[in-house]
């Protein structure tokens, strides 16, 4: 037996707290009943429904694709540009994003139909790093850097502390290369952090996701998680989730 909102999470039709919400909203049936409140566990012999439409208990499948600039992070996009998920049609699973890479930015993303584990990695508590590369118009002064290390304050609120290393600089052209790690989710910010100190950022890469990189792949392909490194992110996760609590 396992909790309703579990099951529609693992399921792929929405994270375990959008699981909860379709819960409340009384969208979920139990063997042709509503069911509104949290708590109920179901067997597999039950018969579930979300919007009357029966859930199909997929197998969980995780994946790492190597995200292309211009590309949307969702799985579909109304004004029909290409979408993460086109790189998976061969694949009957409903896949989704775990977390999102901005249009422009390219590199590392997970996707996976298991709503639960993607709850699990984003849940702002499980401060899993990730290592991005940025080109930047203008070369960063050290001060400027030493800032974003420490936090720096945006529209929404001053960043947590960031580990960050210059690359490269070229002079004649006043550009610089800069690695920067954060843990972090919110919109566009690491974009925003550097044109908080004045730079702008003219392309950017996600490298690494905790201990995942996206050796061997190209940009546009992608490969499945093993199950040990599945077992491994959890562990990630939980770990640094019960250091903050």
């Amino acid at each position: 037996m396992e909790r309703l909102q579990k099951v529609i999470a693992r399921a792929g039709i929405a994270s375990r707290r959008k699981s909860e919400e379709l819960i409340k909203e009384g969208r979920v049936k139990v063997n042709g009943k509503v069911v509104t409140e949290l708590g109920m566990k179901v067997s597999p012999s039950d018969k579930v429904e979300v919007n009357e439409i029966q859930i199909e208990k997929e197998e969980p499948v995780y994946f790492l694709l190597y995200k292309p600039r211009g590309v949307i992070s969702s799985v579909n996009d109304d004004k029909g540009r290409k979408v993460v998920t086109d790189f998976f049609s061969q694949f009957k699973e409903r896949i989704f994003p775990v977390g999102r890479l901005d249009y422009d930015t390219s590199g590392l993303l997970l996707l996976t139909n298991d709503g639960e584990f993607a709850n699990l990695l984003m849940h702002p508590k499980n401060e899993i790093d990730k290592v991005y590369v940025a080109k930047t118009k203008g070369i960063p002064l050290r001060e400027n850097l030493r800032k974003l290390e420490k936090g720096i304050r945006l529209e929404d609120g001053k960043t947590a502390p960031a580990k960050v290393k210059l690359l490269s600089a070229d002079k004649k052209k006043q550009t610089a290369i800069v690695e920067i790690a954060i843990h972090e989710g919110r919109n566009r910010q690491v974009r925003r952090m550097f044109e908080a100190i004045g730079n702008e950022v003219l392309k950017l890469k996600r490298e690494r996701y905790g201990f995942l990189t996206l050796n061997g792949l190209k940009a546009g392909e992608a490969r499945e998680l093993t199950p040990h490194e599945v077992k491994q992110l959890r562990a990630l996760a939980m770990d640094v989730s019960k250091k903050n609590s």
